[in-house]
């Protein structure tokens, strides 16, 4: 509406503040991942929002790689997070980096915090610091090797980085407060030995910086303006603070905390969607039942519906949850302008037009969405025999049923009127076909007046049907008992996959992209599975289906 002003969260109020005061010159934000494992929905708000941030203000977004822990990082992760990004439209360019390869300057800036007398090298086991941090209520214990001089700290510390020593036998610390109320701030460790190959340095360096003493000098260094972060890193900022300002640096970022997105009933915990991958439950990272950023692409979700969804959901300093029929909605809202909506029979039934001539066909003119005249419109082959969903057809009509029975007349959509006649039935009393004559006069687009019928019903010809497979996707967890189980174990839902072969489909379908979606009409939407789709044997994974139980809360109509 003319004179609408949108309305501002917090953290654009932070960056106005900060530009009024001559802060910054410009903005730069990032999306930090670390890749040991595949990105979720709760990622896409963050590339969402920093991507958002970065070009709303004429500044800079980096991607960036926190590959500082080699135990769980892959290069396999390293370029799925990549496509990722750039599927949801966050341009990067020649801006992406690795923390890894900020290693040198790290160490030096440990040795600076030595040579301040602000870091120590430590003999204590994991264990024993834990021990000696104290708890919520009871300050920590001084390290016994706290004391250490500078010159026998820098020593021991480059011993550490040249091999000497066995991992876990030494850690370097930060010298801050054993007795700060935030434990955070009770000697952090900011390095530990591990002797392992590092996807991207490979064996050069056998000492790795922990996250919080290399996630600020990654910032910094990239000339990071403000770093976003999730709620959890709220009690860090302090040691995030403490590191840019002893390590030197003219222009500190600044870490602003945003509340993480929950969805509900979904599972995205890397460590559980590792667990389903490994134990073969789902068929890998992109499998369209998770809500990883592949899986969902998989699925045939857009960049343009996550995010509207991510609009929905706000940026906020609350915790709160969005209802996965949220997240539906935004893709219903995506697709229903911009896609064919197209015939596809699920469990077929013949139909037979008597009267229908035999061995002829026409061709029918058709629509591709009458919403949008500009998606133009496709012809569809019409003869005497068809297929029709098997709910379309009862021997025996219920109460306010208006599709076909026995003597009732229907509209078949884009053709004509049919009128049941009647029904075959196997040897075991299923049936097999229905038969019906037509009325040449009702063609769709004829104008005919002469009466009117109360349901109409799509079909596809029997002699040109394309045979597809058709997979229909249920939520992976169980709604009505929750994510998790009393043991800690995801509740899964037996039912969250139904594969139907031989589903019948229009023609017009065979030609249908990899990752291509359309609208089966009555049925949902249904998308090219990009992985398991072949020339000749085409899949169609269900993105979401035609009803919807959410409501757009009436400030967002």
């Amino acid at each position: 509406m003319a004179g609408e002003t949108k309305s501002r969260n917090f953290i654009e109020d932070i960056i106005d503040r900060d530009l009024a005061e001559g802060k910054y010159e410009e903005i730069c934000t990032r999306f930090p991942p670390e890749p040991n494992g595949y990105l979720h929905i709760g990622h896409a708000k963050s590339i969402i929002l920093n991507s958002g941030l970065a070009k709303e203000y004429n500044g800079h977004f980096n991607l960036r790689f926190d590959d500082t822990n080699p135990t769980k990082e892959k290069s396999e992760f390293v370029e799925s997070i990549k496509a990722d990004v750039e599927w949801l439209g966050a341009e990067f360019e020649d801006r992406c980096y690795f923390a890894s390869n900020y290693f040198e300057t790290m160490y030096e800036k440990a040795l600076l915090l030595i040579d301040k007398g602000l870091a120590y090298v430590s003999d204590l086991s994991a264990d024993e610091i834990r021990e000696y941090r104290g708890t919520l209520t009871e300050p920590g214990k001084d390290d016994p090797y706290r004391g250490r001089t500078v010159e026998e700290n820098r020593k021991l510390f480059e011993e550490m980085k040249d091999g000497v020593y066995p991992d876990g036998s030494k850690v370097l610390r930060a010298k801050i407060d054993m007795a700060s109320p935030n434990i955070n701030m009770r000697d952090p460790i900011l390095y530990r030995i591990a002797h392992l190959t590092h996807q991207n340095t490979g064996d050069r360096w056998c000492i790795y910086p922990m996250y919080d003493f290399a996630h600020p000098i990654e910032d910094a260094i990239e000339g990071v303006t403000h770093s976003i972060c999730t709620l959890e890193f709220e009690d860090h900022r302090p040691l995030y603070n403490w590191v840019v300002e002893n390590t030197g640096w003219e222009h500190p970022p600044k870490q602003i905390e945003f509340a993480k997105m929950y969805l509900t009933n979904v599972v995205t915990g890397k460590r559980y969607i590792k667990k389903l991958v490994e134990q073969n439950i789902v068929d890998g990272w992109d499998d369209p039942r998770l809500v990883t950023i592949a899986a969902l692409r998989r699925r045939g979700f857009t960049p343009e519906s996550l995010r509207l969804f991510v609009e929905l959901s706000g940026v906020s300093k609350a915790n709160s949850s969005s209802d996965y029929a949220m997240l539906e909605y935004c893709i219903r809202e995506d697709l229903k302008m911009k896609r064919s909506r197209m015939m596809a029979v699920l469990n077929p039934l013949k139909l037979i037009i008597e009267n229908y001539p035999e061995g002829q066909t026409e061709m029918l003119d058709a629509d591709n969405n009458l919403e949008n005249p500009e998606l133009g419109k496709r012809q569809i082959p019409f003869g005497r025999e068809l297929y029709i969903e098997r709910d379309d057809f009862m021997e025996e009509p219920i109460p306010k049923y208006k599709r076909l029975y026995p003597g009732n007349e229907v509209r078949l959509m884009h053709a004509y009127f049919v009128k049941c006649t009647g029904f075959d039935k196997d040897a075991d009393g299923n049936i097999t076909a229905v038969r019906c004559t037509y009325d040449p006069e009702t063609k769709a687009g004829s104008g005919f007046t002469g009466r009117k019928v109360k349901g109409t019903i799509h079909w596809v010809p029997a002699a040109e049907a394309l045979d597809a497979t058709v997979r229909l996707y249920e939520n992976l967890i169980d709604e009505s008992k929750g994510v998790y189980n009393e043991d800690g174990s995801l509740n899964l839902n037996p039912n969250s996959l139904t594969v139907v072969e031989h589903a019948k489909l229009e023609p017009a379908l065979k030609d249908a992209q990899p990752g291509e979606s359309f609208q089966f009409v009555r049925n949902g939407y249904y998308c090219t599975d990009s992985k398991d789709s072949k020339e000749g044997a085409p899949v169609f994974n269900r993105i979401v289906t035609m009803k919807s139980s959410f409501k757009l809360p009436a400030a967002q109509n």
